[in-house]
């Protein structure tokens, strides 16, 4: 049975279980969520995810929301020898992949979302001006996360590693939108960050998902 995602393409949590679907090159179905008509919010979509957000997930008698857990379920999943984004035949390395997915979800992710929120959501979705103080604070926060990752990757190529990984694949959507933003600078500044992004972001999987990351795109 084919996995079905729910979701947008143009939705970072989304898009970061595409990713994940596509390192394995793993069969599914993206069905697309209308969220301007509140689908999101009816009892069939909430039977998926109480909570009223995407992206959810349906394997078989199985259904998943919550897109880390997503992403973390497909590496489980399909991992073998040709792709293990969990590293789990190797404790050490497994652990290292389980901690900078926390940095991701605890440290980074609350520093750039406000920053995706007020640059990219708040002009085009619902047509009000950013809040410039919340983007200062939230950028301030970043550089100092940014800060702490330009040291470790002075010393592995990746975050958990010499290898690529689930941590990584986690950041991709975030810096993809920050970069179409005056703060992409935050990236830029940071030349072992840069490489680190720029390695990352040209994988095939993630090439695949970016062609629908589409909010903030000039017409």
């Amino acid at each position: 049975m084919t996995i079905k995602l729910y979701g947008v393409a143009m939705s970072t949590c989304t898009a970061k279980v595409l990713a994940c679907l596509h390192e394995y090159g793993a069969e599914f179905e993206l069905v697309p969520v209308n969220l301007q008509n509140g689908e999101h919010k009816q009892p069939a979509f909430l039977a998926k995810n109480p909570f009223g957000q995407i992206p959810a997930l349906e394997d078989g008698d199985l259904t998943l929301f919550e897109s880390r857990a997503i992403s973390t379920y497909v590496a489980e999943k399909f991992k073998g020898s040709s792709c293990d984004l969990l590293r789990s035949q190797n404790p050490k390395e497994a652990a290292l992949v389980k901690t900078w997915m926390e940095v991701e979800s605890q440290q980074f992710s609350p520093a750039i979302s406000p920053i995706f929120y007020q640059s990219i959501i708040v002009p085009i979705l619902h047509g009000g001006s950013p809040n410039q103080a919340i983007i200062d604070e939230s950028a301030a926060k970043l550089g100092k996360v940014l800060d702490v990752y330009e040291k470790k990757l002075s010393s592995s190529k990746y975050l958990a590693g010499d290898f690529y990984s689930l941590a990584d694949l986690h950041h991709l959507t975030y810096i993809y939108y920050l970069m179409k933003t005056p703060y992409g600078k935050l990236i830029n500044e940071r030349p072992r960050v840069k490489a680190w992004w720029e390695d990352i972001s040209s994988r095939p999987a993630f090439k695949k998902v970016a062609s629908g990351l589409t909010l903030g795109d000039k017409n």
